[in-house]
């Protein structure tokens, strides 16, 4: 199969490449080998900070603006997709920002000071940022109708399992070699994703290319994204609104968002056109894409975190505990991807969602003598709902756009989902540690000499230190039951967050069916 040549791109009519006939599976590879790394870099990262604290003698909170610059970099890009791709060409950009996310790499790799790393880590976000809209638009607009579902499940297969394989592959760098080889990976693969582009990816015909620089707009939006990020990142570590710069980044960020808005609807050549959220698949779509990314992110986020903090696991081993999930994918990516075209897409979005509400309360069970084997059968179903969910409304947010609007549509959407993981991530970070102390007020009242059952443990455990003087074994004893009273209120407050997002995906599941399937026409 091959894609056709068409020279019109106005209305709905599909904006085809000039004369370069490919096959649309190289096409395929050729942007999703790079996508697939991109992913990987936004998540191996995030277990690798305290190794990167300790090379550079710095501490953990300084190291994380390694994470915070890269994603204030994407968050910039990622709406710009579809104005860059017409201002550049399509090759152009693509080949572009390839070799700017490989330059970034090799920076962060050779890194001697943190930074040079944040700076390192800025380039690459920059150069990683359109990855994931511009993949999702070329493989809408270069399949044919009836192969967007294996479209979709080949977008979804690099997606998820490198997001997923991330904190696996950063914490294997980390416990067996430097962590410089996170970046050094890159390298090969950015240089060889740039020879494929140039052979493997045509321009579009007839584009149209903007006349004039939205500079207001684009300025808008770096302040939006920029303050708005650093606010979600930084604002448990300074008590959120307590400090008064986060509280004034706060009012920054929510001024230049509304400008943003009221500009970008206004202005006659706009950098991103917000129109495209009139259509009804696009706005529901994004907001069940968003949610469905927010659910993968807390788990990813947190399951590892509950390991590692509470169960004494090493980054390897946490970011192994969610391997199921990345198998589960992979079936379900080949199950589905050839079927979803004979199947009622919001049928399967609702299923999906059912499956993650289970796999989030299985979740909800944690306890403190838990196995490693304990994390396989729910991951294997978030595995299931996720491919369930993110297939279906990955086709249907695109598939009533003008093609012209793909790579915009893309962008947007895309955009949505990294605003959301990133607030809900936060969120989640913050839940956990205020309920903890919650739960910890209400657990410390039964550490009382009136309470016959603590008396009773902590005398038992007294007894470990008999050979020390009673007043000694009675103080090893009362702080040994205050560190299992921490761990446990750490515990429920994990508890109490996934049972949280449990109940958002019971109640999205009816959610699907607002969406519109388009017909099955000669696209």
């Amino acid at each position: 199969m091959t894609t056709s040549t068409e020279t019109t791109v106005t209305g709905n009519a599909l904006p085809k490449l000039e004369t370069k006939e490919t096959p649309i599976w190289l096409i395929a590879i050729s942007i999703l080998l790079p996508t697939s790394f991109a992913m990987l870099a936004t998540s191996a990262t995030n277990v690798a900070i305290p190794y990167i604290a300790g090379y550079f003698g710095s501490t953990v909170d300084e190291a994380n603006w390694v994470i915070t610059i890269y994603m204030i970099a994407n968050a910039i890009l990622i709406p710009l997709t579809g104005w860059l791709e017409n201002y550049m060409g399509r090759v152009m950009f693509l080949k572009v920002f390839i070799t700017i996310f490989t330059i970034g790499s090799l920076l962060c790799a050779m890194a001697q000071s943190l930074n040079m790393l944040v700076v390192g880590r800025l380039i690459q976000g920059i150069g990683g940022g359109p990855m994931m809209p511009i993949s999702q638009a070329i493989l809408i607009a270069s399949f044919p109708y009836n192969k967007r579902g294996q479209a979709m499940a080949l977008f979804g297969l690099a997606v998820m399992v490198f997001s997923i394989m991330g904190p696996t592959f950063g914490g294997f760098i980390v416990d067996n070699s430097a962590w410089q080889w996170i970046y050094l990976a890159n390298i090969p693969v950015g240089i060889f994703s740039v020879v494929l582009v140039h052979c493997n990816i045509s321009e579009l015909k007839n584009r149209v290319k903007p006349d004039k620089v939205d500079f207001v707009g684009f300025g808008a939006l770096v302040l939006w994204l920029m303050s708005m990020q650093i606010v979600l990142d930084k604002g448990q570590q300074y008590n959120w609104f307590d400090c008064t710069w986060i509280a004034w980044l706060a009012g920054i960020s929510l001024f230049a968002f509304i400008f943003f808005i009221v500009w970008e609807l206004e202005y006659h050549s706009p950098i991103v056109n917000l129109r495209v959220f009139k259509d009804k698949n696009f706005f529901i779509g994004t907001i069940l894409g968003a949610s469905v990314n927010m659910i993968i992110y807390v788990t990813i986020v947190l399951l590892p975190s509950f390991l590692q903090s509470l169960m004494g696991y090493n980054a390897m081993l946490s970011g192994l505990a969610l391997a199921p999930r990345v198998f589960s994918c992979i079936v379900m990516l080949m199950l589905i991807g050839p079927m979803v075209e004979f199947l009622d897409n919001r049928v399967l979005i609702a299923c999906g969602f059912f499956f993650l509400g289970i796999s989030t309360i299985m979740y909800a069970n944690l306890n403190l003598m838990i196995s490693f084997q304990f994390a396989v059968l729910p991951n294997i179903l978030m595995g299931i709902g996720v491919i369930l969910v993110f297939i279906p409304v990955s086709g249907l947010v695109l598939g009533t756009l003008p093609k012209t609007e793909l790579s915009n549509g893309a962008g947007l959407h895309s955009l949505c989902k990294c605003v959301m993981t990133a607030f809900v991530v936060s969120m989640s970070s913050t839940l956990v540690a205020r309920l903890s102390q919650v739960h910890q007020t209400y657990l410390v009242k039964n550490l009382s000499n009136f309470n016959l059952i603590f008396q009773q443990k902590i005398h038992a455990m007294s007894g470990h230190f008999m050979s020390f003087s009673s007043n000694y074994a009675m103080h090893k004893a009362g702080g040994l039951l205050y560190k299992q009273l921490l761990a446990q209120s750490k515990l429920m407050a994990y508890v109490d967050v996934f049972e949280a997002f449990a109940l958002i995906a019971f109640i999205l599941i009816p959610f699907g069916f607002l969406l519109k399937v388009p017909k099955k026409d000669k696209t």
